[in-house]
């Protein structure tokens, strides 16, 4: 997992140490932006999707607290990076995911980021994970498609079929194409019990959205859309057995 951070430090010398030790120790971090006050560490956070940040305590124009509050709610995890022992306790009711001591040892950084992705790792799966509330939340009919600052709810009965783009997954509704990083097998399974046949490799289509089946050695589909999905003479007789 790659993550995006920013340093924010007013120590140049102290930047370039943990700036050397990320490159060489720990590859998956990607500095973007180095921040030497505050301020410019609140620039940086408001122009930059981040994942982690790396903060010292004390700094000119105010310390790393003055600063999260200023930022507020925030998704990025932070690495509190100190001299002073003394704010451990203010770094925890902060919710910092760790807190390094100077001078760094390599070890507790490679300790402190792989804390962060283990975070990150987590709140990704649940984020993007497809969910079908009929059967999680009692929310019947809906199902959540994640996006980029969360996700969205749609009804089932709206999607009118699914198609495969290599590892994403276009959903197409009424008068609207979503697109997500999920394959088609998974909206396969999530669709499962909710009258959505796989007609072919490509395609999964809402049953109770076809109007008609043109013969064939495997044949045809036309949703109510009038949009056409060739059918796969594997997948046929699933498909028909909706129809008996």
């Amino acid at each position: 997992m790659k993550l995006n951070s920013i340093i924010v430090e007013d120590e140049q010398a102290s930047r370039e140490i943990l700036k050397n030790y990320l490159k060489k120790y720990c590859p998956n971090v990607n500095v973007v932006g180095e921040a030497a006050n505050i301020n410019e560490g609140l620039e940086l956070i408001r122009s930059n999707e981040l994942d982690l940040v790396f903060l010292d305590v004390e700094m000119p124009y105010g310390n790393a607290f003055d600063l999260l509050d200023k930022v507020g709610d925030r998704d990025f995890e932070t690495i509190f990076v100190t001299a002073y022992n003394n704010y451990a306790i203010d770094a925890l009711n902060a919710h910092a995911s760790y807190y390094l001591m100077k001078p760094i040892a390599i070890d507790d950084l490679i300790k402190a980021v792989d804390y962060v992705v283990e975070i990150k790792t987590k709140e990704d799966a649940l984020q993007d994970q497809v969910l079908v509330p009929k059967t999680s939340n009692n929310v019947e009919g809906k199902i959540t498609i994640p996006q980029q600052n969360g996700f969205e709810v749609i009804s089932i009965a709206d999607i009118l079929f699914c198609k495969a783009d290599d590892n994403y997954t276009e959903i197409h509704l009424n008068n609207k194409k979503k697109v997500v990083s999920k394959t088609l097998k998974y909206f396969e399974e999530a669709l499962h019990d909710s009258n959505f046949a796989r007609v072919h490799k490509s395609y999964l289509v809402n049953v109770n959205e076809v109007v008609k089946y043109v013969k064939g050695k495997g044949g045809s589909v036309i949703l109510s859309n009038g949009k056409e999905v060739m059918v796969s003479p594997s997948r046929k007789s699933e498909l028909l057995s909706y129809f008996k």
